[in-house]
Parts: C-alpha cells; structure tokens; sequence
C-alpha cells in the first residue's frame, strides 16, 4: 500500500512540475504578446516567439539553478528564480541579440513577470492553505 502512495505522489508531484512549467512558458508567451499587441507589430506569431525566446531561455535557466522542479509552487524556492531568470537572462540574450533594452521597457518587464510568474505560485499557496482548513 504504501508504494501505491509513493508511486501516486510522485505522478502527482511529476505532474505539478509540469504544470508550473507550462503555466510559466503560457505567462511569458502571453507577456510578449501583450507588448507586441501594445505596439502593433507584425507578424503576431513568430513576433512573439522572437520576443518570448530570451525570457523563455531565462526562465529555464531560473528552473534549473534553483532546481524549481523540487518546490514548483513555491513562490520563494521556484518563483523568485524563475522570474529573475527570466528577467536578467531575457534583458541580457535582448542585448546580445541586439533587440532593445531600455527603462521603460525593463520596468515593464520586472513588473509584469513578477506579478505572473511569483503571483501564480502565492495564489495556488493561498489556495493550498484555504483546503487545508
């Protein structure tokens, strides 16, 4: 019985991950749609996924130094660094890859992923303590 439940909470833990991880590339494509659409660019599909990239590739490198799939709800352990990840990693690949970075932009930035990336995760906290009640 016992390794029923192991076996259960790690389907269940191996799903989570998943889903913060689908939950962060949605926010992040969403977030460089968003931009995009506030500045009437074209070509809305590949125009997103070439503003996306850097933030995507953050992101990822955010998961993998604070090994985000141990705690991925985690708004401190799996949040905070992925945000970060996604914001320094994503403004220095812009840079690099000769796309604009400037103040505006970079505010903007900081803001709206950490409100999507860490706001997530506080809800889904939230959320986990009411049904503990």
């Amino acid at each position: 019985m016992s390794s029923l439940k192991t076996k259960a909470a790690a389907t269940t833990s191996g799903k989570t991950v998943l889903a913060a991880a689908a939950a962060d590339v949605v926010l992040i494509l969403a977030f460089a749609a968003i931009g995009r659409d506030a500045h009437h660019r074209e070509e809305p599909i590949l125009g997103v996924l070439l503003t996306a990239w850097p933030f995507l590739a953050g992101a990822a490198a955010g998961w993998v130094v604070s090994r985000a799939w141990r705690s991925p709800l985690s708004a401190l352990r799996a949040g905070v660094p992925v945000w970060l990840g996604s914001l320094i990693g994503g403004m220095l690949l812009r840079a690099l890859t000769a796309q604009t970075v400037v103040l505006p932009f970079v505010i903007v930035a900081t803001l709206a992923l950490a409100t999507c990336l860490v706001g997530y995760r506080l809800l889904a906290a939230g959320a986990a303590r009411l049904r503990r009640r």
